[in-house]
């Protein structure tokens, strides 16, 4: 057995004359000791996680299959380094926070064969990957990860029918020991809750030309993974998709000198550390741009949502110059700097350069640069593909950005498109919202231009997107990246009352509800979905939903229980945003707001639930009053309500 505390110098010193290390059974435990991992050499590489004399996982294992060899198998470990980071990062977008801290214990076993496993301990988690030292080109034919459970835990995931999948399904809630074989796998995260209240997110990070990974039912208690084969030819299929004719027998060929994506748990039994972790940045490989300074997140005006059905004006509504001046002039009005130019404005969903003969987009670029207002606009991946100069072109014009749309799939060709993608972007910059997408996995540190991800069961479901669904995205899909939800919905309804159309598009949640999601959710790209007649007729709530900035100095989450509640405060230069939903049961919450600055008076301005809310969602009261930090506030949330407040 190789004691914790084995020191460096005698391991390189056994490696150096030759030694070979025999190791039955290896610690490492995280910076405050709480969480262990035990791992095993036996037949396979196995470990088990605790948290203090709790055991989380037990007996997992990790293999990775060659096209002529299996890591993991029979393994010899050869040495052991044990390490430490501590780091405070400068993030280049602080979607969360300004400085992101980067503190753990890292254990490196280097494997007879030319491979590595390592492991870093955080104090709100676990993560491990595979390193290859392996000449030329190799090939994975798979990569086994598998977690068992010694009691029988809850799970909340996405099950999808297929790898082709837009990643927008509902999340199911199963037991573990319920989950059969035979049912539908889940793409990630997945957020399992004990018997003795810690939760685990299971996710991703540092993804590189390799295919995100699913899981299934192991059948006894346990999950393992599954991955889209790569594939080798590609036939017509409409518009914007293409159909895979020929897969490979492997799941990616890459390089066989090279890290693999980490395998992460972020793991504790207060809920407020689920949604305010940062794993999946610490994890991801650093900003490859030697200048992000001209990448600006902001909010951003969309018409796609309710079909452009303005009214009340003068000319005809739709996609047109009269219409997109009309959005511009809102967007000027409330200092929000971009619109979305979405499906219809060109003239053919496979040609980018010519604009509906409705449309001069020449002079609706001047006539938004006059307003401070830039222009993004919407593509299938498809045409982008087919029209990679399009970017340059794109950044004579003076278009801000490019939303990329219906990917719908996540293998390694499509992993590798997403970073062909933000590279050629950034190279002429211009930002990328990924729509039709899989989950944040670390592209967005590395290519910083890259200010969102859809994945998600948003608004634009219209009455399909539900707050007893969506109150679960703060601990799993938007705990691992920013989220284009589509909030803002001024025709705010119960569930039960939503009767969503185009012409009248409808949002679930309160009005309340509708202004947090503001504060709540993390996008860089951050959209007014509803119809600017609506915003100006509630100029109030409008008002407040455009001062909330899309970048943070600090975030704290305040409280927070997984499926029933959270409550989050942001601060930006010296303002605090306050931001808090409910699922479909109401419920008051006292907030201690001791982070405030000490002996110092602040005026909180805040918008809660009318008294009336849960019966007519558009029921509020705006209310002003005076705070310090030894405040007790008190939010009164009705069901599927919210609260929203600013204190400066």
């Amino acid at each position: 057995m190789i004691h914790k505390y084995f020191t460096p110098v005698l391991i390189a010193l056994l490696c150096m004359y030759g030694g070979k290390i025999s190791a039955k059974e290896i610690s490492v435990q995280s910076p405050d000791g709480k969480l262990k991992v035990n791992i095993e050499l036996k037949d396979k590489i196995y470990y088990s996680v605790y948290s203090g004399s709790d055991l989380l996982l037990s007996n997992c294992s990790l293999t990775m299959t060659l096209d002529n060899e299996v890591l993991g198998k029979q393994p010899k470990l050869k040495s052991l380094k044990r390490s430490k980071i501590e780091e405070s990062v400068k993030r280049e977008i602080p979607l969360k926070n300004a400085i992101v801290e980067n503190h753990c214990n890292t254990l490196r076993m280097n494997m007879a064969g030319n491979y590595a496993i390592e492991f870093r301990i955080f104090d709100n988690g676990i993560a491990y990957r595979f390193l290859t030292d392996k000449k030329g080109e190799i090939e994975v034919k798979g990569e086994d990860f598998r977690i068992n459970f010694p009691a029988d835990y809850l799970a909340h995931m996405s099950q999808p029918n297929s790898f082709k999948t837009s990643y927008e399904y509902p999340y199911t809630h199963i037991q573990t020991k319920e989950y059969k074989s035979t049912d539908r796998m889940s793409y990630l995260p997945i957020l399992l809750e004990t018997d003795k209240q810690y939760k685990i997110l299971i996710s991703e990070a540092d993804l590189q030309d390799y295919p995100c990974m699913f899981l299934k039912s192991t059948g006894d208690n346990g999950m393992q993974s599954l991955f889209p084969k790569c594939p080798l030819e590609f036939g017509e299929d409409g518009d914007r998709s293409l159909k895979i004719l020929k897969e490979a027998d492997y799941i990616a060929k890459t390089s066989g000198k090279r890290n693999f994506p980490w395998r992460l748990f972020v793991i504790s039994d207060d809920d407020r550390d689920i949604v305010s972790n940062e794993m999946v940045y610490n994890l991801s490989s650093p900003c490859e741009l030697e200048d992000y300074s001209w990448i600006k997140p902001g909010q951003v005006s969309w018409e796609w949502w309710h079909d452009a059905r303005l009214y009340g004006v003068d000319f005809r509504s739709g996609y047109n110059m009269d219409s997109y001046k009309y959005y511009i002039d809102f967007a000027s009005t409330f200092g929000i700097p971009y619109i979305i130019m979405d499906e219809g404005w060109a003239k053919s969903t496979r040609d980018p350069f010519t604009p509906n003969p409705t449309i001069n987009l020449q002079e609706l670029i001047k006539y938004g640069k006059e307003r401070n207002v830039k222009i993004v606009l919407w593509l299938t991946w498809l045409t982008v593909e087919n029209h990679f100069d399009l970017f340059k072109t794109f950044a004579d014009w003076g278009i801000a950005g490019v939303k990329i749309d219906f990917m719908d799939r996540s293998d390694q060709w499509m992993v590798n498109y997403y970073e062909r993608v933000a590279k050629e972007a950034a190279k002429h910059k211009l930002f990328v919202d990924f729509h039709g997408s899989f989950k944040p996995a670390g592209l967005e540190r590395r290519y910083p231009n890259v200010l969102s991800y859809e994945g998600v069961l948003g608004m634009e479901q219209g009455g399909n997107c539900k707050p007893a669904n969506s109150i679960y995205l703060p601990f799993m899909r938007n705990a691992v990246g920013p989220m284009d939800f589509t909030p803002g919905s001024m025709l705010s309804a119960q569930p039960e009352d939503n009767r969503s159309t185009r012409a009248n598009a409808m949002g679930s949640g309160t009005r309340a509800y509708q202004m947090a999601l503001f504060v709540v959710f993390e996008s860089g790209l951050q959209m007014l979905a509803d119809n600017p007649v609506y915003y100006y007729r509630e100029r109030p709530c409008t008002e407040f939903i455009s001062s909330v900035p899309v970048v943070w100095d600090e975030t704290k989450v305040l409280d927070a229980k997984v499926g029933e509640y959270v409550v989050i405060a942001r601060r930006s230069g010296e303002k605090w945003f306050l931001g808090a939903i409910t699922n479909n049961t109401g419920r008051e919450l006292e907030v201690d707001l001791s982070f405030l600055p000490e002996n110092k008076k602040l005026h909180l301005t805040y918008f809660e639930d009318g008294i009336n809310a849960d019966r007519q969602a558009m029921d509020y009261k705006k209310k002003e009053t005076e705070v310090t930090s030894s405040t007790k506030l008190t939010m009164k949330l009705v069901r599927n309500g919210g609260w929203a407040g600013v204190i400066e």
